[in-house]
């Protein structure tokens, strides 16, 4: 039996892509180990505690498209936000150089 790893965004009934896949061959893997003398149960259960190892790794450490793009939206968003915040400053100086030059 292979199975696939898969890592859905935000839980089963998310509508986003998963974030990435690994197809794992658990028959070659339980295969292996049962000739290495591990029981078959033993197998069954390191083959299920890779599978969650991968998919626990996969959640972790890889950044996907959609990830990207969020940093970017956010960012875009704070570049707005200090661009008003430096025309507001930059005004605020104008002001009090004409307040002061009219003082002098």
């Amino acid at each position: 039996m292979v199975r696939k790893v898969t890592m859905p965004w935000h839980g089963p009934k998310s509508k986003l892509p998963p974030m990435s896949t690994i197809t794992f061959d658990t028959f070659k893997f339980v295969d292996r180990l049962e000739k290495a003398g591990a029981t078959r149960e033993l197998a069954a259960a390191m083959v299920d505690a890779q599978a969650e190892a991968f998919a626990q790794t996969l959640d972790t450490t890889l950044a996907t498209k959609a990830d990207i793009i969020r940093l970017e939206n956010r960012i875009e968003a704070m570049e707005l936000r200090l661009t008003i915040k430096l025309g507001a400053i930059i005004a605020v100086a104008v002001a009090s150089t004409a307040a002061l030059v009219k003082l002098l």
